[in-house]
């Protein structure tokens, strides 16, 4: 039985400047626009902000990642990895002075609060060519990718509805 109350972080990571390696940063910018999230749920565009983020990964106690992940799938092909599985991700890898998503998920367990954690992601089509776009490839994928990200909220135990269009 899952706790209604616990505290779930839904955290797109990537760096938009770089075509589908922002795919994570992209999928919350989306649930923000289109739906509300019941209170226990936050969500939070964490690009590459590596450690930084130490303290809302310690605060919560579900974390789903959105990210672009190289899983050797064909480009498109969604993922849910945990455990050691978690090194797949690309999460920070373009970054010069952040550590990775695990690095940061190891410190916050030497803290004493590392979080049940869970990556939704996505292999990419282009994560090497400069532009905030995401690729074509991506973008058609994008419900499937939001709706994986929904079914781990709400197995969390977090719920949402989608916003009335104006």
């Amino acid at each position: 039985m899952v706790e209604i109350d616990r505290n779930i972080l839904v955290l797109g990571v990537g760096n938009i400047l770089f075509t589908d390696e922002g795919v994570g940063v992209r999928l919350v910018e989306r649930l923000q626009a289109e739906y509300d999230f019941s209170e226990n749920v936050t969500l939070m565009d964490g690009g590459t902000l590596g450690t930084r983020l130490m303290d809302p990964i310690m605060a919560c106690k579900y974390l789903v990642v959105v990210d672009a992940v190289l899983g050797d799938g064909a480009p498109g092909s969604i993922y849910r990895l945990t455990g050691d599985d978690l090194r797949k991700s690309l999460a920070f890898k373009n970054s010069l002075h952040q550590t990775d998503l695990v690095d940061t998920l190891i410190y916050c367990d030497i803290l004493g609060n590392r979080p049940e954690a869970v990556i939704v992601g996505i292999e990419p089509h282009d994560y090497k060519t400069m532009a905030v776009d995401l690729s074509d490839t991506i973008q058609a994928r994008m419900p499937d990718l939001m709706a994986a990200v929904l079914a781990e909220v709400a197995k969390a135990g977090g719920s949402c509805t989608l916003k009335m269009k104006e």
